[in-house]
């Protein structure tokens, strides 16, 4: 009797066993594809730094945006392009640097969209 007993309890703790290497190896192969994600996520963003001659953070500054709010964006540029119009005594430096923060901050709205596009996807 104690031996089944035994033998019970070690078929069961193999289970279990199995069970739990399973769930750790799918649990690394999600985090790994999420830091893939974010990786790639990442380069794009500093593409667009580069192309646009802004950091995201130097993009925000200038709008004086915290989050990425399309209308927030949209609202602060047209103020700040307006009054630094240069038929109103304003910078044409520095309505053009408005112009390449609103243009960043365009680009980095697109890369998360982008990568909630693909995470939306069905895996196959």
């Amino acid at each position: 009797m104690a031996k089944y007993l035994a033998q019970i309890i070690v078929m069961g703790a193999q289970v279990v066993g199995r069970a739990f290497a399973r769930a750790l190896r799918q649990e690394f192969a999600a985090s790994r594809a999420a830091a893939d994600a974010r990786g790639r996520a990442g380069h794009q963003s500093a593409a667009a730094s580069n192309l646009s001659g802004l950091s995201l953070q130097e993009a925000q500054q200038i709008l004086n945006v915290s989050k990425l709010s399309p209308e927030e964006i949209q609202k602060n540029y047209e103020h700040l392009f307006k009054v630094n119009d240069k038929s109103v005594g304003g910078s044409f430096y520095l309505q053009s640097k408005v112009v390449r923060a609103k243009e960043r901050l365009e680009e980095e709205l697109r890369i998360q969209a982008q990568d909630r596009e693909k995470e939306q996807r069905p895996q196959t």
